[in-house]
């Protein structure tokens, strides 16, 4: 049986995706970009400011789900240009605080709406 997550604190969906499933004891966050939920526009302010949108973003998608970054199990981040990688990781790094989640880091061509960063979660659902 899966559980289908969506919340007013992240983004809508700009696809037939959901923002979250959980099943099986997991939950799948699907990828964030730097979109405020609140006007859909999107975040171009930086790179440091379109991290912390896309954390938060995560932060109101779990917190409707009931856990908590410390919940995360696996992290997968998107860049459009691996220059930004000290940046975004710092932000990232900061909403976690032991036990870290295991994690990849690729560069892409491009993602949705031009953004320059996305990141999607697996997190453990008690």
């Amino acid at each position: 049986m899966k559980t289908i997550i969506n919340t007013k604190n992240a983004p809508a969906p700009i696809g037939p995706y959901s923002q979250a499933v959980a099943a099986g004891g997991l939950l799948f966050v699907s990828g964030q970009i730097p979109m405020n939920p609140a006007t859909g526009e999107i975040v171009t302010t930086g790179i440091t400011d379109e991290a912390k949108l896309v954390m938060e973003n995560l932060k109101g998608i779990l917190d409707e789900a009931g856990v908590g970054f410390d919940n995360i199990i696996k992290t997968t981040i998107f860049l459009t240009d691996m220059q930004t990688f000290a940046q975004v990781n710092e932000v990232y790094g900061s909403y976690f605080t032991a036990n870290f989640p295991a994690r990849e880091t690729v560069q892409v061509a491009g993602l949705p709406k031009g953004v320059n960063v996305e990141i999607s979660v697996i997190a453990l659902k008690p």
